[in-house]
């Protein structure tokens, strides 16, 4: 069961490509936060949906919107994918343990190993305020996050 609408969201640390400890509860108060969780660096559809985020950061960051992404990829495999792509928003690493943090979301497949693609917008109070779970294969609709992260204001 995925992290619901109106729930305060779970605290976590993870490390970012440059194994720099991440904690969510470090922007209350600060920055919204979009954690976009994805099953895997390097594949085609997670890459389409991480560009689409990176060509439009200007949008969230406008917004006081933190985007963090996630996944059960090593912060080594996330560093070249950053680089390779030009993503200027840190690429979190749930490798160890594997799929903590996306379990604690409600997001994790654990048949497959990976993390389903879960999107969660949490205000600067720590509440979540839009909540989404796409199956594997399954596209996002970006239109929705960006409405969510409108209506904070």
């Amino acid at each position: 069961m995925a992290v619901e609408v109106g729930t305060q969201a779970p605290d976590f640390t993870l490390n970012d490509y440059n194994k720099q400890p991440v904690t969510l509860s470090s922007f209350r108060g600060e920055k919204n936060v979009l954690l976009v969780f994805y099953p895997f660096a390097f594949s085609g559809l997670c890459q389409g949906e991480l560009c689409q985020v990176r060509d439009e950061l200007a949008t969230y960051e406008g917004a006081d919107v933190q985007v963090l992404g996630v996944s059960v990829d090593t912060p080594f495999a996330l560093k070249a994918w950053a680089e390779q792509q030009g993503y200027q928003f840190p690429l979190l690493s749930d490798f160890w343990p594997h799929g903590a943090v996306a379990t604690t979301y409600g997001v994790f497949n654990d048949k497959a190993g990976m993390a389903l693609r879960g999107t969660f917008l949490i205000d600067k109070a720590g509440d979540v305020r839009y909540a989404e779970v796409n199956q594997p294969g399954e596209a996002r609709d970006q239109e929705a996050w960006k409405k969510a992260v409108t209506d904070l204001a």
